[in-house]
């Protein structure tokens, strides 16, 4: 019966072990860590914008062919426009010193911004301007307030083109520049640049352009009217989003912030 009993108490000993081992935790492996994404802005891009534009012109006339009161200086006033743009970018960056940015780029925006005013002058003669077609080459300094949002300003010079017709009251055509006026002038502007996915970025801007004073000589295809020499003064504003993607062709790069 001693025997029995001993034999019971190590059975039931080997069973609680049995037990306990299959109760210990078991660990499983880690799972590898995941891949650090590198964002990396060194690089030539391509891509497209849209937005909007707004023109401003002024016009002074300084020279006529006619006689007194005709002849003299005259104040032709000035005038409001605004329409949609959409354009194409190109452009190359470099990332140096960590956070910083720079790159140089040209812009095309086709445009079509009208404008109609009546002359102050001359009120009852009204006139007509189209500025269209924005061309900007500019370079660009930006910082890396995150290895993703790049915040830049950038500065360089701008070509654009206008028409201007007037017309005497009833709508008869007085006076044309028949073909065209180019222009040429600087701009500035500064924006933010995401870049969402290794290569891929998204951007908003804005962009101020002064295209300075320009003498205009306006053809006079009416009997009894007489060709002006007009001085006009031209500055436009873009406000646009866009999005553009990368070719890198530099190594990763470590940002501090």
């Amino acid at each position: 019966m001693k025997k029995f009993a001993l034999g019971m108490l190590a059975a039931v000993a080997m069973t609680g072990s049995a037990v306990a081992a299959d109760m210990a935790p078991r660990y499983a492996k880690a799972p590898p860590p995941a891949p650090v994404v590198v964002y990396n802005w060194t690089g030539c891009y391509i891509g497209g914008n849209i937005g909007g534009g707004w023109a401003r012109t002024s016009q002074n006339r300084t020279d006529v062919l006619a006689v007194p009161p005709f002849a003299a200086p005259a104040n032709f006033g000035s005038s409001d426009g605004s329409d949609f743009v959409v354009g194409a970018q190109i452009g190359c960056d470099y990332q140096f010193a960590g956070n910083w940015v720079l790159g140089i780029q040209g812009m095309y925006n086709y445009a079509r911004i009208d404008s109609s005013h009546f002359l102050t002058d001359f009120p009852a003669f009204r006139s007509d301007i189209e500025n269209k077609d924005i061309f900007t080459v500019t370079g660009r300094l930006g910082y890396l307030f995150t290895p993703q949002l790049l915040g830049y300003v950038k500065g360089g010079g701008a070509w654009t083109r206008s028409d201007y017709v007037i017309f005497q009251p009833g709508g008869v055509l007085v006076s044309e520049n028949a073909f065209g006026v180019n222009r040429s002038g600087w701009t500035v502007g500064g924006g933010l640049e995401w870049m969402f996915a290794p290569g891929w970025s998204v951007f908003g801007e804005y962009n101020y352009m002064d295209f300075g004073h320009k003498d205009v000589a306006f053809t006079t295809p009416v009997i009894g009217a007489f060709p002006d020499r007009v001085r006009t003064k031209l500055e436009v504003s873009t406000a646009l989003v866009g999005v553009n993607y990368k070719f890198n062709w530099g190594g990763p790069v470590v940002a501090r912030y």
